[in-house]
């Protein structure tokens, strides 16, 4: 049995619900697992072990639940019914930037090889919606989480050559970058020459985007470019 979606239902509707979904099944609720058991097509009939149960499985359930046979195809028909044209590239562009960064906790170079390839093409995806749709900054903005994504995956030679495209962006149009463009640019290639035995070169730019990042003016801009320096892996160049 499906449901019908919400009028004027948004994307970020259903990826809230999605994250909802996840955290009732992650604390055995009976009326979570329920929903997954009826839907899920992996879950029908067989019990749910709440620990391996992932966002990406809560997307598939609340996808099913709608009559849709995935995840992408519901993000599709919701957006079809919203944005046309340009607006549909910006659209998809915002979109997959979200739900690839909520996948980046999850997925690493040990996770199954679908959903490592899953997170990079989402990456992919938002960069090239984002060329249809933006500027120069946006392009670079997608460089940097292909960079991120590679990097997750165990990818760093990938990674390197587009955390290099993001800074070269960066450089080439600075009138069209806000302030804390250059210190995340430079944190990706930072991560990415560590990862692939650079780390002299590794730490020149990790020492600069903490330079950029003091310098960023709004606080709040400022405290994110910090958490994200913070984070490990740094691939030995950091304690």
């Amino acid at each position: 049995m499906t449901t019908d979606l919400p009028a004027k239902a948004s994307l970020s509707q259903l990826r809230t619900r999605a994250k909802d979904l996840r955290k009732a099944v992650a604390k055995a609720r009976p009326d979570a697992i329920a929903r997954v058991r009826a839907h899920h097509p992996e879950y029908r009939g067989n019990a749910v072990d709440p620990g391996a149960f992932t966002l990406r499985d809560a997307q598939l359930t609340i996808a099913r639940e709608h009559g849709l046979p995935s995840w992408p195809e519901l993000m599709e028909k919701v957006a079809t019914e919203l944005v046309e044209g340009r607006e549909l590239h910006r659209y998809f562009g915002v979109e997959l930037n979200n739900e690839t960064w909520d996948l980046m906790d999850q997925i690493d170079e040990t996770s199954p090889v679908a959903d490592q390839e899953r997170l990079l093409y989402g990456a992919y995806a938002a960069c090239l919606h984002w060329l249809e749709a933006g500027n120069e900054a946006n392009h670079a903005r997608g460089e940097y989480m292909i960079a991120r994504a590679a990097l997750r995956i165990g990818r760093p030679t990938l990674g390197l050559e587009h955390a290099q495209r993001c800074l070269d962006l960066v450089l080439a149009h600075p009138t069209l970058m806000s302030d804390w463009d250059e210190p995340f640019a430079r944190e990706a290639l930072a991560r990415s020459l560590a990862a692939t035995s650079s780390p002299d070169a590794a730490r020149t730019e990790l020492a600069r985007a903490t330079e950029l990042t003091a310098l960023v003016a709004n606080p709040g801009d400022q405290e994110v470019l910090q958490r994200e320096l913070a984070k490990q892996p740094w691939f030995g160049l950091t304690d």
